[in-house]
């Protein structure tokens, strides 16, 4: 689910920053405050419902009420804002296929680097199936390569360096709606600051408006809060490898949603990806049962 909310964000960010209806500041301050809203929003409808379950059915059990409410950090707010915003800026200023590459590349290599230099040793199998999904990966954005400019290069590894650090940081997270949403509410100073800045330059559209917040709102927002739960269940290489699916899933929904077309690369890069992220995640798992 937090892969295909993934995906949908990449299509959402196509439309309105492809389609010109929205600016990079526009789209970010948006995007944030949206995801900020909503988040907080369903944390007080949960409150509010299990306060209401408390009085209705009387105290929960012990293991049941102890759900720690923690709040997120302002590290992982940080590195939530400059993912955000460098990844609005970077996307402008080169094509797609070029944008993903750097980005999932900059991902890949910071949390395997974490991971590694946490103690966490690879296995050969891993290390295949990482490869493996890799090579898929680029061989289904090749045709959309192009040569970047120097400052989008910078701005868009930054980007993915940023969203890595974000990811690790969750995988210890015990309350994810909680986590995510105080990460959203702590970009704010922020967003506020790239609002007084770029105030006279900004472009809305209704389109870009409602692109953007559909983006913060649902694809972002919940998409993230998702992502913290499922990180708890994977190690810091299988969050990192799993994660190329999305441009997979991206490429599905323009067939799906744009008419666009199944190719023969399509194809060939999904097994490659699908089969690198099955050594990944299963390889170890398989060879630690048997022995």
């Amino acid at each position: 689910m937090a892969l295909i909310a993934f995906a949908a964000n990449s299509i959402l960010c196509r439309l309105a920053l492809g389609n010109e209806s929205i600016d990079a500041a526009g789209f970010t301050i948006i995007r944030l405050l949206a995801g900020a809203l909503t988040l907080i929003g369903i944390l007080q409808l949960r409150t509010y419902l299990d306060a209401r379950d408390k009085r209705s059915f009387g105290q929960l059990s012990s293991k049941e009420d102890s759900i720690p409410q923690s709040k997120g950090s302002w590290f992982s707010g940080l590195m939530l804002f400059i993912y955000a915003a460098l990844f609005s800026f970077a996307y402008v200023s080169m094509d797609t296929g070029t944008g993903a590459l750097i980005l999932f590349g900059a991902v890949q290599l910071t949390m395997i680097l974490m991971s590694i230099f946490k103690g966490e040793r690879l296995l050969a199998i891993e290390w295949m199936g990482m490869i493996a999904a890799f090579a898929g990966f680029v061989y289904l954005v090749l045709p959309q390569l192009g040569t970047p400019s120097l400052i989008g290069f910078l701005m868009m590894s930054v980007s993915g360096i940023a969203w890595g650090f974000y990811t690790l940081a969750g995988r210890g997270s015990k309350n994810p709606l909680s986590d995510t949403s105080y990460n959203f509410l702590r970009t704010l100073p922020l967003v506020s600051v790239l609002f007084i800045v770029s105030i006279q330059q900004l472009t809305l559209t209704a389109e870009g408006v409602l692109w953007a917040f559909l983006s913060g709102s649902l694809a972002s927002g919940v998409g993230y809060s998702i992502w913290y739960s499922a990180l708890r269940g994977l190690s810091s290489t299988q969050a990192a490898v799993v994660q190329l699916l999305v441009p997979m899933i991206a490429a599905l929904g323009g067939v799906m949603f744009m008419s666009e077309v199944i190719t023969t690369r399509v194809m060939i890069s999904g097994g490659m990806i699908l089969g690198g992220i099955a050594l990944v995640v299963l390889g170890r798992y398989y060879l630690t049962a048997k022995a």
